[in-house]
Parts: C-alpha cells; structure tokens; sequence
C-alpha cells in the first residue's frame, strides 16, 4: 500500500473510530427514556409489553456494526484499540456530568437542579453498569468475530457479523439488566420482558445491518485493493 493510501485509510480509521465513540456516549446518556415499538400488535412477554426499551438502545447495535467492520478491515488489534478509547471517552463524560450536577444552577437557569438531577440524576450508577456489560460485550464480540473469521477463511461474512453479535448482545443485555436491577434503578419484575425485548430487538438490527457491512466491506476492499482476508495495517 502507497503512503496516500495509508493516509487515507487512517483517516478513514479515525472517522470510524468517532462515530463508535459517539454513539456509545450518546446511547449512555440518553438511555433514561423507554419507548415502544409495536410491530407485531400489542403483545406482552413476562408482564413486559415486547418491545419496550430503551432509546439508548438505538444508537447502541452501530457500534458492534462499526467494530465488525474495523475488525474485518483493520484487523482485531484495531478494533480492540477503539473499543479501550470508547471506554475511555465514556468515563471522561461521566466525569463531565458529575461535574455538572455538582455545579449549583442559578435562579434563571432555564434547566434547574431538580430538571437536570431527574435527566441525569442516575447517570454515574447507570453508566458504569453499562460500561461493565460494554467491556464484556464488545471484546467478547471481537474474540467471536475473528474466531469465525479464522475458522471460516475469510469467507461467510454474515456468518461471523451476525454469530459475534448474537452472543455479545445477550451478554450485554443480561448484564446490564442485572447490574440496573440489583442496585434497585429497574424491579426484578421487568427484567425477563427487557431482556427478551431488548435482545429481539437486537436481533433484528443485526440481521438489518448485514447488507450495510458487506457494502461497506465491499467498498473498502475494492477502493484499497485488499484480497479476501487480507486486513490494512496501520503501524508503520
């Protein structure tokens, strides 16, 4: 690979990498307000209405797509590179928050106290229990994903986008919802009905987003010339 080449695809690396980072922070800080989604009619799963979930959930499956394709491309190095950052950039807007609710609102403040309290009151406790199940999902996903891919040659991509997926978003899911349940933020009488719903869900977005990464998948082999299995490496 020529240097222009190389530039580019570390750009292109690090467009990657910011859109992973936003929508993992993003799905953290929304994650508070629940939706439903009713598809098939109104039907309920263990006292849970099916789909019922949370909107942090919609930015949520981009990041194992993006982590997919990093690992394809870039190899699982890279892709583990991204996910420590994301953690990274999780944590630091925790601190931000924290930071912000400790700050005192003035009288004109159009967002008070109590306002912003009850948005992100319980962000720090939620947040950190969202990272655990992140860090287990998404490396889980990653070891997956390259397990397939060594076993299967390079070859069956939807094999291994949708397998590594399956499994890492049980996990987070599950873990998640028992960590939320057992500091007393969720009651242990939803945590059957979200984790059906919220893993259905899941499902679903993975078989969606199948097609977008054998076009993304697609694109970068042919713009960068890559054989089948062949990964770019960034390091010098």
């Amino acid at each position: 690979m020529n240097k222009t080449d190389k530039k580019l695809a570390f750009k292109i690396y690090l467009y990657l990498g910011a859109l992973f980072i936003t929508s993992l922070v993003v799905s953290n800080l929304i994650f508070q307000k629940f939706f439903i989604w009713q598809p098939f009619g109104d039907v309920t799963i263990f006292g849970a209405t099916l789909f019922e979930i949370s909107v942090g959930v919609l930015p949520y499956p981009v990041t194992f797509l993006l982590t997919d394709l990093i690992s394809e491309i870039y190899g699982k190095k890279s892709a583990n590179q991204i996910v420590v950052a994301g953690i990274f950039a999780s944590f630091f807007s925790l601190l931000i928050v924290w930071l912000a609710s400790a700050s005192n609102a003035t009288g004109w403040s159009p967002v008070s106290n109590t306002m912003f309290n009850d948005v992100f009151g319980n962000t720090i406790l939620a947040v950190t229990a969202s990272m655990l199940a992140y860090l287990f999902a998404q490396f889980i996903d990653i070891q997956v994903y390259h397990f397939w891919k060594k076993l299967t040659k390079g070859k069956h991509l939807w094999l291994r986008n949708n397998f590594s997926t399956f499994f890492s978003q049980f996990v987070d899911t599950c873990t998640v919802l028992l960590l939320l349940c057992s500091f007393g933020e969720i009651g242990w009488d939803k945590f059957t009905g979200l984790l059906i719903s919220g893993f259905i869900f899941k499902i679903i977005i993975a078989f969606l987003d199948t097609p977008f990464l054998y076009l993304l998948v697609y694109i970068m082999r042919k713009r960068f010339n890559l054989k089948l299995n062949q990964e770019i490496t960034l390091e010098s």
